[in-house]
Order: structure tokens, then sequence, then C-alpha cells
């Protein structure tokens, strides 16, 4: 049983290893051919600077510690706004998914907010709350509250019946049902809403730090944009990208992997 273990294990890291392999290959190529078309001269610098002017204006930028502290500041408006769509969606979520009244009624509106788009959001934004990170925090919360109410709502509304009835026989009540045998039995349902929450939260970020001028990565991208400096607004949409990919990899997969393992579909 061990030496099976062990070879699974080691199939597994092979795969991964592979699996790397082919995104640095990938990387690479798309670098290679980035850099012959900025060689070739069919576009000013402005237009479409080289690989080499991009990474000279990243490095400059987290040296001098500007991108440092936009990111700072953008993660911090990301990490209240999430925290606050988690906490209403989850609940939202798991109320349409077990009261057939306000499915008929509020889940309905919820489907058609999740189609407008967050940018719509920021007139709004600007009335309510005036030009400060509360406007910012609220594009952020309704971009991506909805994809997270729905995914709840689907998780829950895909859970066997017989799990709820038979924990109920077991004298699971209240919070409790929902806390031990719903949300773990909705959770691969619910973890794809979180995930696209994130990205809807994360895109919603950058649309709502565009509202007034602050230090923060879309500010900085519109900096880029009113400066012509076309290399500092692709360094930012790169730290962008990796910062995505960082929570992508740290967060969700290692959650997707582990929900994978649990309901027998491999790791």
């Amino acid at each position: 049983m061990p030496s099976r273990l062990s070879k699974v294990n080691g199939e597994r890291a092979a795969e991964l290893r592979r699996a790397w392999a082919r995104r640095m290959l990938f990387l690479a190529a798309l670098l290679l051919a980035w850099a012959g078309l900025a060689e070739l001269n069919l576009w000013p610098e402005y237009v479409l600077p080289s690989p080499l002017a991009v990474a000279e204006t990243f490095v400059a930028g987290m040296r001098s510690g500007v991108f440092v502290l936009a990111l700072g500041v953008s993660a911090r408006r990301i990490a209240v706004g999430y925290a606050l769509s988690l906490a209403i969606g989850l609940t939202l979520g798991l109320l349409l998914g077990r009261v057939r009244i306000l499915r008929d009624t509020v889940g309905s509106l919820v489907v058609g907010l999740q189609a407008l788009p967050s940018v719509s959001w920021l007139p709004l934004a600007l009335l309510w709350f005036g030009l400060n990170d509360a406007a910012i925090i609220f594009v952020v919360v309704m971009g991506a509250l909805f994809s997270i109410v729905q995914g709840v709502e689907a998780g829950v509304l895909n859970t066997p019946p017989q799990y709820v009835k038979a924990a109920r026989v077991l004298g699971a009540r209240g919070l409790a049902l929902y806390t031990e045998v719903v949300l773990p039995a909705a959770l691969p349902s619910v973890l794809s809403g979180l995930k696209q929450g994130w990205a809807f939260a994360w895109r919603s970020l950058m649309a709502g730090e565009l509202l007034f001028y602050t230090i923060s990565l879309g500010n900085l991208l519109q900096v880029g944009r009113d400066l012509n400096d076309t290399a500092q607004v692709i360094a930012v949409m790169f730290l962008i990208v990796i910062v995505g990919m960082v929570v992508d990899q740290l967060v969700f997969a290692p959650a997707e992997n582990a929900v994978r393992r649990r309901w027998g579909l491999g790791g």
C-alpha cells in the first residue's frame, strides 16, 4: 500500500513538473514573439515598447517603492471589499437556496444584477459616497457579490435532500445544519462562486480606482495612459496578472484540489 501511494504521489509530482514546463515554454514563446514584433519597428515605441523597456519600468517601479505602495493600497481595498462580499454572499446564497419565496423574488433580482457590468456602479458610488475609499469598496462589493450568491445558491440547491434528512434525524438543527451539512456538501459549487467572485472583485477594483487620484494600481494605469507611457501601463498590468496568479495558486488551487480529493475526483 505505501509503495502504491508513493507511486501515485510520484506521478502527480511528475505531471505537475510537466505542467509547469509547458507553461514556461508557452510564456517564453510569447515573450520571444513580443520581442520580435518590437524589433521590427512596425509601430512607435510608445505603442509597443520592447519587453526590456517594460522590465526596466517594472524594476524601477519596484525599487522606488511606488509599485509596492500602490499594491498595498489596492490589496487593502480588495481585502475589505471581498470580505464584505463573502459575508453577505454566503448568507444570502444560503437563504435563496433554502427559502423558496426568497428565491422567486430576490433571486430573480440577483440574476438581473449579475448581468450588470461593475463599471455601471461607478456613478452611483460617487453620488452615494463621494470621492473616497468607500466608493471604491462599494464597487468591489457590487462586482463580486452576485457571483458568490449564485454559486452558493446553486450549491445548496444541488445538495442531495437525503443529506439534510439524515442530518435532521441525527439531531442537526438551525445553524449547525448549514455549517456542518449543507455548506460542506455544496462546497464545489460554492468554491467556484468564490473564485469567480474574486476575479470580478479584482476587475471591479481596477475600475473603481479610476474614480479619483490616489496611489493605487488602477491609478498607475491611468497615469501611464495620461503620460503616453505604455511601458508603465504594461508593467502595472503585469503586476496585476502576477497578483491574480499568486492568489489563485496559493488560495483557490489548493482549495480546489482538497475538494476534489474529498469527493474522490483526484488531486
